[in-house]
């Protein structure tokens, strides 16, 4: 006699598999199909949205690396303007509540510059937050106080170098107690920016100096919100340093090749030729100074200064001020003609070194340090432990 069969648990009617049910139409799949097709875009464009927003403290700086000259001639609201900056933001000078060490003396001041299309944040994190870069370990290890200035590097070299002249300006008598001596750290333009700004103090010094040999000082006047124009250059008193890593001292060969094809291309004077020439010659002002390193306003308001050859002014070491050159290079040797020419792979290591830092008939008295760092291309001069360790020993002394 047989036994009944127990009735089938829950359990087992869950591991049953599922009937399979009827397979959905050709024109069901095509319309799925044409379905995910319509909102592709929508959907990709909501991602380049949301990706935009994450980074836009990267996006914003190459829009205006760009055409930034253009964003500030229609005040657009996405144009950088120049500022120190502290959590991602915008500080103005009397914000930025900037105190004595604790024995009472100034500290020692370190501003930090970014290059072309580049803002602060690379002198702070690289591949995460615990990828310190140069500037927080500097605070960590030192008693020195670090500054990060943003700005717009579609604009003229020599706009930037006068803004950061007037930033320095007011740094220094704003806060006279705090800032001591004064060091500037500048990547690529911004080094570029630092010896403008070093131009235009010298000169401003110059004219004071003239004024007061005149007795035209005695007739100046301050409102509430200028400074006396004999403040104006405090500055360069204060500045003891001035290191520039992967700077284009005598002009970049990326820029100077584009310059080339685009009056290539002009002279050549058919349709597409002018087509192409004119889309090139859309890049930003900042981006043609770097042509020939074009430092004072004079050069690019010049009528020659689109020629081949234009004329450049030179812009010398300030005396009394030490200058380390520091130069990358993708290549083991330094003596090569490939080196001088490519060097980090954005700047060719001649222009680096600059003509103006080793010429042999300098004034004895300029301080000026030159060193080639073998494999490191133009972005790992910013994470360098090598890099470091040298402003680490020059800064803290």
């Amino acid at each position: 006699m047989t036994e009944p069969l127990d009735p089938p648990s829950d359990s087992d009617s869950a591991d049953a598999p599922t009937p399979p049910g009827p397979a959905p139409s050709r024109w069901r799949r095509v319309a799925a199909a044409m379905g995910r097709a319509a909102r592709a875009p929508f959907n990709g464009a909501g991602l380049l949205y949301r990706v935009g927003q994450d980074n836009l403290h990267f996006t914003l700086p190459v829009l205006n690396g760009a055409f930034g000259d253009q964003l500030a001639a229609r005040h657009d609201r996405r144009a950088i303007r120049m500022s120190f900056r502290r959590y991602e933001a915008d500080v103005p000078v009397a914000e930025l509540g900037l105190q004595p060490a604790a024995d009472g003396r100034p500290r020692k001041t370190v501003v930090f510059l970014h290059g072309l299309m580049g803002d602060e944040i690379i002198w702070q994190t690289g591949n995460g937050p615990d990828d310190l870069r140069f500037g927080p370990r500097l605070q960590q290890e030192t008693d020195v106080c670090c500054l990060y200035v943003r700005y717009n590097t579609g604009l003229h070299i020599s706009e930037n170098g006068r803004q950061l002249h007037q930033l320095l300006s007011e740094l220094v008598a704003t806060c006279p107690e705090a800032v001591g001596e004064l060091i500037l750290v500048g990547h690529s333009m911004g080094g570029l920016v630092i010896r403008s700004a070093g131009y235009y103090g010298s000169q401003n010094e110059l004219f004071v100096a003239s004024c007061q040999l005149s007795g035209s000082n005695n007739q100046q006047r301050t409102t509430n919100n200028e400074q006396p124009t004999t403040n104006n250059s405090l500055w360069l008193g204060r500045l003891r340093d001035v290191f520039l890593l992967g700077v284009p001292n005598d002009g970049s060969f990326l820029e100077q090749n584009s310059h080339l094809t685009s009056l290539i291309l002009r002279k050549i004077n058919l349709w597409p030729t002018r087509a192409i020439s004119g889309l090139i010659d859309k890049r930003s002002n900042g981006i043609k100074d770097l042509r020939h390193a074009r430092l004072v306003d004079a050069d690019w308001q010049s009528e020659h200064a689109d020629d081949l050859f234009p004329p450049r002014t030179v812009v010398p070491p300030l005396p009394g001020v030490r200058y380390h050159i520091l130069v990358g290079s993708l290549l083991k040797s330094a003596t090569s003609a490939l080196h001088d020419y490519f060097g980090d792979g954005l700047v060719g290591a001649g222009s680096a070194r600059g003509r103006v830092f080793q010429d042999p008939a300098s004034p004895p008295e300029l301080l000026i340090s030159t060193h080639v760092y073998a494999k490191l291309h133009h972005g790992t001069l910013l994470s360098s432990p090598e890099v470091y360790q040298y402003l680490r020993e020059r800064i803290g002394v």
